[in-house]
């Protein structure tokens, strides 16, 4: 069975109420399983406490659908370390089976203020496989990228003050998902409370992924362009890169977007880094904190000659892999000498950090100014079931 992102043991009985409420608990044990994935099994059931998940059965599929998570639990037995299980309860209010519920993606909020006089591009992407994308009487236009998991749509230009709704197979709804991994091997997380590893993480949709840098920078930020194509950038506060991290947190952990926090000590203080990446996003977006006011830039750990656009900066040619390195601000900044960007006399830096894959080639949606424009409008999104 499988709940969310969660795998878990399916229990021989489900309790219902009505037509909504069900009520499911089971056991997962090593060493049936290992102790870490029962572990981790119990860490993802506390963290699905009002979710909106995908419910798969393995013998029981006609009860497969989408269900809002109203409660969880699950208590832990550990007898030394020789054996133990984790028996596990979780309240769930049905939705309805795919065929009958439709995902509306609350779009909310304005767009970024921002130093440059821009409107942004209000722009949206549902899971892989989605169907029947609806906007009311405005269509919007689409650009498909295509990353690790398949080709996903974008949708551009969705008209303002509209939640698109759209359908979705039960199977699909995680196709194209953001994930935050930890560990070696890599595991995804759910919620927000699981432990990560300061020194083994990884933020990641398909497309774009942000992770821990081992070559001496600050992250390495991963495009998928037939591959994964890395590119190593220091997060700099004035007394050089920042090369560890002292603790990782996850602040948003949903299928549509997520944001993990990175924080290293300061003499005093601390610089507090949070990062972004959104579903169907090329990106990476950046929020750099100091507690007091000085210098902060954000550039390539090996210097690549960047164009100044004033709202963004780009490689000048392709590189190898037949992409150009971006970067950018919603607020004034001055070009980096190495390819970047830095502010002087703040305590924040906002950023975006990616390539323009295809570079000079690139098609309609995916070139520099439409990457800026999506970052500006990029606006929060809360997913809901509604029937249809």
């Amino acid at each position: 069975m499988i709940v969310g992102r969660t795998v878990l043991t399916e229990p021989h009985a489900v309790d219902e109420t009505g037509e909504a409420a069900m009520t499911l608990s089971g056991r997962e044990a090593w060493p049936i399983i290992t102790r870490g994935a029962v572990l981790a099994r119990h860490e993802a059931v506390l963290g699905l406490r009002g979710a909106l998940v995908a419910v798969r059965f393995g013998q029981k599929c006609e009860r497969d659908g989408y269900y809002m998570v109203v409660s969880s639990s699950s208590n832990l037995t550990d007898l030394a370390g020789y054996s133990g299980w984790a028996d596990w309860s979780l309240s769930l209010l049905r939705h309805g089976p795919d065929n009958v519920v439709d995902l509306e993606s609350r779009l909310t909020g304005a767009v970024r203020a921002n130093d440059f006089s821009l409107s942004g591009e209000r722009w949206h992407a549902p899971a892989i496989g989605a169907y029947g994308y609806y906007t009311g009487s405005t269509t919007p236009s689409t650009v498909t990228r295509t990353g690790e998991d398949g080709p996903i749509i974008v949708y551009r230009q969705v008209p303002a003050g509209v939640s698109p709704r759209w359908g979705c197979a039960v199977a699909d709804y995680l196709r194209g998902r953001v994930r935050i991994r930890t560990g070696y091997p890599p595991r995804e997380l759910t919620g927000l409370t699981a432990a990560v590893d300061a020194d083994q993480w990884e933020l990641s949709n398909g497309l774009v992924r942000a992770r821990r840098s081992y070559t001496a920078g600050s992250i390495e930020v991963g495009s998928y362009t037939g591959g994964w194509k890395p590119k190593v950038w220091h997060i700099d506060i004035g007394s050089g890169p920042i090369t560890s991290w002292e603790s990782a947190t996850i602040l948003r952990n949903d299928p549509e977007a997520a944001t993990l926090r990175l924080t290293e000590s300061r003499a005093p203080g601390r610089v507090a880094v949070d990062l972004t990446v959104r579903r169907g996003s090329r990106t990476v977006e950046v929020y750099v904190q100091r507690g007091d006011s000085g210098t902060i830039s954000v550039y390539l750990a090996s210097a690549e000659t960047m164009i100044d656009n004033a709202s963004y900066v780009v490689r000048s040619t392709n590189d190898g892999d037949g992409n150009r390195a971006i970067a950018g601000s919603a607020r004034n900044f001055d070009p980096h000498v190495n390819g970047g960007i830095t502010r002087t006399s703040t305590t924040v830096l906002d950023c975006w950090l990616g390539v323009v894959a295809g570079g000079g080639s690139a098609v309609s949606g995916d070139q520099a100014a439409h990457l800026r424009d999506q970052y500006i409008g990029a606006l929060p999104e809360v997913v809901a079931a509604v029937r249809r």
